[in-house]
């Protein structure tokens, strides 16, 4: 596979990034801020539900980022590209959900923070996938 074709992938990936992080969120972006459960749905048996939302996110910008690596798993029949895309579901989701937490609930990081570790995770996750292509 030419370098050309992986720099697709890679900015493919950012696009979807962009696409789920800022345009697919929906309802999701205020839901997973606990001060949103807290004002919309004050009862105590609520108080958790934002984490439930947090990793709802997560995961699905998990899986929109990998499109691109599993539709090139996909087509060239690679199994040991399509383990590698599952474990990074799951590591991706739960680093993804720590940060939004960070940024969304606790006031930690900013959203140019948020956006870089981010960004560290395709670029890591586009890295470690050319190797194992």
């Amino acid at each position: 596979m030419n370098i050309v074709f992986k720099l697709v992938i890679l900015l493919c990936m950012v696009f979807c990034h962009i696409t789920d992080d800022y345009y697919l969120q929906g309802i999701l972006s205020q839901m997973k801020q606990r001060k949103w459960w807290e004002k919309n749905a004050p009862h105590p048996m609520y108080r958790n539900d934002y984490k439930m939302a947090l990793f709802e996110h997560a995961f699905s910008w998990s899986f929109t980022v990998t499109v691109p690596l599993l539709v090139t798993a996909m087509c060239t029949a690679n199994i040991t590209l399509m383990c590698f895309i599952l474990g990074s579901y799951i590591v991706n989701t739960i680093i993804h959900a720590l940060i939004d937490d960070l940024k969304a609930n606790q006031l930690k990081i900013s959203l140019v923070l948020d956006q870089t570790i981010h960004f560290i995770q395709i670029l890591a996750t586009w890295g470690l996938a050319i190797f194992v292509m």
